[in-house]
């Protein structure tokens, strides 16, 4: 994902001159492509993230739509404060762009772990998540958001991911994205982000084969006006994210049911629980002792 990310940015920013990239010191053997080839519009900020910050939104309100970039926890939660105050509240085309989400650093111990990141950003009246689950989702991600310029938070995997879709999908904030029709049209997986490779692996167990998966890569405060309408389309849904389920994507999805009650009974939510915190492994283990893999 992070190399298609940068591929793609290099590709719009020959496009438009106003893309720029900030980097909190980190990204390297990644980012190189843009800062080579832009090196007037490339800033390594250094290990100060609350700046970095400021310095997007600066930028920002000079007309640049800046992109930056740490590892997922850094850019998040080091400077909520700079991103509620400076970005979202004057709505600045500043892409907060986040690295291995989840647990993909698990190794590196709970200072890296990105499993609370869903509940700040979607808490900003005016940030758009941005969640890919594939490298084809990171593309067309990036293209919605330099043609719509907003407060957005876009989050990756860490490396490796396999690509599911055959065609690239028409992303809109909210909107559903089909990627396997199971035998079954009223039971769904949900999934956002990288745990899209985690319900394309359980559509092939004999509990889930009458499945099918979405993927909802586009999602925020501002997109929960048509979900009751869609869960309605279904008698059974399952969301699956890398997330705490205290304010993740499957909490979203319940509170965007409040008009209508009775259809929560439809949703059920599978995400990490919180005994991982204080724990360090792979992304595997973690996922596995975090109880995401139990069916």
């Amino acid at each position: 994902m992070r190399n298609t990310f940068i591929n793609e940015l290099v590709n719009l920013a020959r496009e438009n001159h106003q893309i720029a990239l900030i980097v909190g010191d980190l990204g390297y053997s990644a980012v190189e492509p843009f800062a080579y080839e832009f090196p007037n519009r490339f800033i390594n900020a250094g290990v100060a993230e609350q700046n970095m910050a400021s310095v997007a939104a600066g930028m920002a309100s000079e007309g640049y739509h800046v992109f930056a970039y740490s590892i997922a926890n850094f850019p998040t939660f080091r400077c909520a404060e700079q991103i509620r105050n400076d970005i979202d509240y004057h709505q600045f085309p500043v892409t907060i762009v986040a690295v291995g989400g989840g647990v993909a650093y698990g190794s590196l111990g709970y200072s890296h772990h990105a499993i609370q990141d869903y509940a700040l950003m979607r808490s900003m009246p005016n940030m758009l998540i941005a969640a890919p689950g594939d490298p084809t989702e990171v593309r067309e991600c990036l293209r919605f958001l330099v043609k719509n310029p907003q407060p957005s938070y876009l989050r990756l995997g860490k490396a490796g991911e396999p690509k599911f879709h055959t065609d690239a999908p028409i992303l809109q904030p909210g909107r559903w994205q089909l990627v396997h029709k199971g035998n079954q049209p009223t039971k769904a997986l949900l999934t956002t982000g990288t745990t899209l490779c985690l319900a394309m692996q359980w559509k092939d167990l004999a509990i889930y084969t009458d499945y099918s998966v979405y993927s909802l890569p586009l999602w925020g405060m501002s997109c929960k006006s048509g979900q009751a309408k869609k869960v309605k389309e279904f008698e059974k849904i399952i969301t699956i994210e890398d997330h705490l389920i205290d304010g993740g994507m499957g909490s979203w999805l319940l509170e965007s049911l409040a008009s209508d009650p009775n259809l929560r009974a439809q949703v059920e939510c599978r995400a990490l629980n919180s005994k991982i915190c204080g724990q360090v492994g792979s992304q595997q283990f973690l996922q596995i002792a975090g109880g995401l893999f139990s069916l």
